[in-house]
Parts: C-alpha cells; sequence; structure tokens
C-alpha cells in the first residue's frame, strides 16, 4: 500500500512539473547587441572613441615633445656642468611624470564614462524588458552568451533594440 501510493504522488508531481513546464515561455536576448547597436549605444561608442583619438593625439605629441627634449639633453650633456645636467634631467623627470598622471587620469575619465554610459542604457532597457515580458507571459530571458543552441524565433533581440530606439534616441555624453 505505501509503495501504490509513493507511486501516485510522484506520478502527480511528475504530471504537474511537465505541465508547469509546457507553459513556460523562455526567450533569449543578445545584451551586447542591444548595447552596440541601439541608437543611444552608438552615438556613446562614436562619442567615446572619438574623445580616445583625440586623448592619444594630444598625448603622442606631448610624447613625441619629451623625446625630443631628452635627445637634446643627451646631446647636450657633454657641454653642461654636472649641476645643470641634474636640474635639467630632474626637470625632465618631473615632466614624464606629469605626461604619466595626464595619460592615466585621461584614460580612467574614458573609463568612467563607458560605464557610466553602459549604466544608463541598462536603466533605460530594464523597464522596456519588464514590460515586454509581462505583455508576452515570458517566464525567462537568457543573454544569448550564456545559450548553447536554440531557434531563433525565441529570440527578442531586435524587438528590445527597436523599443530602446524610441525611448532614448541618445545619450547625452560630455
Amino acid at each position: 500500500m505505501k509503495h501504490l501510493v509513493k507511486f501516485f504522488v510522484v506520478t502527480f508531481f511528475l504530471i504537474a512539473s511537465t505541465q508547469a513546464f509546457a507553459e513556460q515561455k523562455i526567450v533569449v536576448l543578445d545584451m551586447r547587441y542591444v548595447l552596440n547597436n541601439s541608437k543611444a549605444g552608438k552615438d556613446a561608442q562614436e562619442f567615446l572613441k572619438k574623445k580616445f583619438n583625440d586623448n592619444a593625439k594630444k598625448l603622442s605629441e606631448l610624447e613625441k615633445l619629451l623625446k625630443k627634449e631628452e635627445s637634446d639633453l643627451l646631446t647636450a650633456k657633454a657641454s653642461l656642468t654636472k649641476e645643470e645636467y641634474t636640474k635639467k634631467s630632474d626637470s625632465l623627470r618631473k615632466k614624464v611624470i606629469d605626461y604619466q598622471s595626464q595619460r592615466r587620469s585621461s584614460n580612467d575619465k574614458l573609463a568612467i564614462q563607458r560605464l557610466e554610459a553602459r549604466k544608463t542604457l541598462m536603466k533605460q532597457i530594464e523597464p522596456i524588458l519588464d514590460v515586454y515580458i509581462k505583455e508576452n507571459s515570458i517566464s525567462l530571458v537568457i543573454d544569448k552568451k550564456n545559450m548553447v543552441g536554440g531557434s531563433t524565433e525565441y529570440d527578442i533581440t531586435k524587438i528590445i533594440v527597436e523599443k530602446l530606439n524610441k525611448k532614448l534616441p541618445s545619450l547625452n555624453l560630455q
């Protein structure tokens, strides 16, 4: 009798869980695509790339000047007194340290802006995704990078990108 009851309980749970899984709707979202191909994401990338290139150009010019100053100092070493050479080399070292700190700070600023832009985009994507999930009775959204395989009909990436483009056409980065 005990075995019969266990059999019915196990069978009931198997049938109930199978029906519960059958009613669930699982979709896929490629977050990298959404962040990189939405209008706001593309604009942010272009802005950050331009700023990076501008900073790189300024820093490379400064680096060339420092290298020229170093070579001039080395060529003039024989004609300078020990005190003058030490004074000029210390001055050059300070300039190099300033250059390195400038370079580091500009890279840090760009990294912070990139993170802020990503955070802003993510904050805008969440409510759009929540509304879409409720409207379409979706049980689970999986990021495409964590998916091994599946049908493309469950990919909602382009729908979310379209909705994001309507809601947030651009990010105002400075």
